[in-house]
């Protein structure tokens, strides 16, 4: 799930709730997976969270949810019958409010957009912003990422995946629960089409050290940057976030990572 940064990186109560949940995850054991897939070992990256929705978002629910919100069928997506077209097609995990993935699909008509995000009022704000905005090519999961990619998305389906700002999980014995590890990017490789595009954002610089680590190591990826860093300029496409702006006139960085399927 994507964050607020002004108080992800400090949510005590977050912290807590992921210690609570850990031993929980550690006797989960594996996840069923797709014949052709190895079963991930399951620590999730988000801890559960009650949150109350507005008045607007559950009427975006309720009005366009049966429309634009699709279930969790644990079968493969057909793309084309659910968007009436055969289009270019690009995964985002963990989409926050929805407003960058609105933003992205308004600038991108000709491309279908997939967002998968655990927490209801998030889902029912990037309805309400379907609704206002008339972005036709937006569908919306609600629910576990991984389980969705594993049973949902065949081998080279997605041209292009986006993972802006995660969940840094800044806590050293919390960097287990970081949604970018070895076995979760090779789920998504083999979900990428040959060209395909898998597109990561951080603030979190330690974060974006592991991204990079863990990008390189996957032998399906080549990085498309040529920057000595290895990180990528901001591509037009992903717009600059209100809190991504106030953090850079702060100093602090942000990095884009862009990764392409060979």
């Amino acid at each position: 799930m994507t964050h607020d940064p002004s108080d992800r990186h400090n949510d005590a109560a977050a912290d807590k709730r992921a210690d609570t949940e850990a031993q929980a995850d550690s006797d989960h054991g594996a996840t069923p997976a797709a014949a052709t897939t190895p079963p991930l070992r399951r620590i999730r990256s988000f801890v559960t969270r009650a949150g109350r929705l507005s008045n607007a978002q559950q009427r975006a629910l309720d009005e366009l949810g049966p429309r634009f919100k699709l279930p969790y069928t644990g079968v493969p997506l057909d793309w084309e019958a659910t968007f009436g077209r055969n289009a270019p097609r690009v995964l985002e995990i963990g989409f926050g409010m929805g407003t960058t993935t609105a933003d992205i699909a308004a600038q991108r008509p000709g491309d279908d957009f997939l967002g998968i995000e655990v927490h209801e009022p998030g889902v029912g704000a990037l309805l309400k912003l379907i609704g206002e905005r008339q972005v036709n090519n937006i569908r919306v999961i609600q629910h576990d990422a991984v389980e969705v990619i594993e049973h949902m998305l065949a081998e080279d389906s997605v041209d292009g995946v986006h993972i802006f700002f995660p969940d840094p999980w800044h806590k050293a014995r919390h960097h287990k629960r970081r949604l970018i590890q070895p076995p979760f990017v090779k789920l998504l490789a083999s979900r990428l089409r040959a060209g395909g595009y898998l597109h990561l954002a951080t603030d979190w610089q330690n974060y974006a050290e592991q991204m990079l680590d863990v990008l390189r190591a996957e032998p399906a990826l080549t990085n498309a940057s040529d920057e000595a860093s290895g990180y990528a300029p901001r591509p037009d496409y992903r717009p600059v976030t209100k809190f991504e702006r106030r953090g850079l006139r702060l100093g602090h960085g942000v990095w884009d990572l862009l990764f392409t399927k060979r």
